[in-house]
């Protein structure tokens, strides 16, 4: 799984002009799942996103997380975080799950955020969708459970 993680003060998400998701001060997870993975990938992935710490403290450095501040994630399917742009000038998606295995996985991952006692807006899967966000500081984290990066 790979996850662009955004700090943001407010954040919402769209479907055919009508929000369907939207949050306060938090984290904009976009959210991509390969073929490989699996429900141990959205819990570690979860857990790791939920703890990152990445919101200032009262000193003003980086030492709180998602879950010390009690902000919200908006958590958005991204299928081309797995977009393979080495040769060519089109983009291959072929390590992305399809949808009917790539769902199940991003709603586990919602779930175990939920379990992690974090508040959680979600977009709707597989539509096209219209983001709007306010990223705080910028703040921009990009994590993989394969930790290539």
């Amino acid at each position: 799984m790979r996850a662009v993680v955004q700090r943001v003060s407010r954040a919402s998400v769209e479907v055919e002009g009508r929000t369907v998701g939207a949050i306060g001060p938090g984290l904009m997870v976009l959210l991509g799942v390969s073929q490989d993975d699996g429900p141990e990938q959205a819990a570690w992935l979860a857990k790791k996103i939920a703890g990152l710490r990445i919101f200032p403290d009262d000193e003003d450095k980086l030492n709180l997380s998602l879950t010390d501040t009690g902000g919200e994630a908006l958590v958005v399917s991204q299928f081309t975080l797995w977009g393979d742009c080495k040769k060519g000038k089109r983009p291959s998606f072929v390590r992305a799950a399809g949808g009917e295995a790539a769902e199940p996985l991003y709603e586990a991952f919602v779930a175990e955020l939920k379990k992690l006692g974090l508040t959680v807006a979600t977009g709707v899967f597989g539509a096209m969708m219209d983001l709007h966000l306010t990223n705080a500081g910028p703040v921009t984290i990009l994590v993989d459970s394969e930790k290539t990066f």
